[in-house]
């Protein structure tokens, strides 16, 4: 039997490519007269890898540091987090608990990391996440939903808490009295607090990456059509 951390990590490793396979099925369709979301070319990328003979030394040893940690180099949004290799190191560690140790079971941690993504229109984070969330128990049509900024129908009690909270956290920079009450209700104050860290820790990285640019992984359609503004 897979653990948590196992099935995380697999999860991840083929999330491309089953992204790409089933993407279809929470991309809005579009017509003739419509462009998709993804037709645009994805802006250049502003911290791309850098090449080995390029690292400081201390860069050297934090990369060497996450793949021993991890058993993978260094992707995604750690690698434009690499150009400040502390900040890099502490923020897999903080990553290593919100992602394997969290008392959140891995549905409710990857709907919350869903809502997360779409809140910044995320792009790589949505891509990656979206085929773990859906393993671990999403129902595809809920994760439609929150890509269309809708609010998902026939949500389960404890995925109707984890969307509220999440939503009041993001858009109004607090939780309800209600809401909380729910919340603590359902998982307890460390369930609070690992909840609260879910949020805070993707759109942490929500932000380096819209910053540096990253593109989603190779081969993979640009899920998030932009809200309107």
């Amino acid at each position: 039997m897979l653990s948590r951390r196992d099935f995380m990590q697999t999860a991840t490793l083929c999330g491309a490519a089953a992204f790409t396979n089933v993407a279809a099925a929470v991309t809005p369709q579009t017509t003739a007269q419509s462009k998709p979301p993804d037709a645009s070319p994805q802006p250049a990328d502003r911290m791309p890898e850098i090449p080995p003979d390029k690292m400081t030394d201390a860069q050297k040893k934090a990369a060497a540091d996450f793949q021993a940690g991890r058993g993978v180099p260094i992707f995604g949004p750690f690698v434009p987090l690499l150009r400040s290799p502390e900040v890099m190191l502490r923020a897999m560690a903080m990553g290593d608990y919100l992602r394997y140790k969290s008392v959140l079971p891995p549905k409710l941690n990857e709907f919350a990391i869903l809502i997360t993504a779409r809140q910044w229109t995320q792009q790589y984070e949505w891509a990656v996440h979206y085929p773990i969330a859906v393993k671990a128990g999403v129902n595809p049509e809920v994760a439609r939903a929150v890509l269309e900024g809708r609010r998902p129908q026939a949500m389960a009690e404890d995925e109707e808490i984890v969307y509220e909270f999440c939503l009041e956290l993001h858009r109004n920079q607090s939780v309800s009295d209600a809401t909380y009450a729910r919340a603590l209700a359902k998982f307890g104050e460390q369930g609070i607090i690992d909840l609260s860290g879910v949020n805070g820790y993707y759109t942490f990285l929500a932000m380096v990456l819209n910053v540096a640019r990253t593109p989603v992984p190779k081969n993979t359609p640009v899920p998030l059509p932009p809200f309107p503004r």
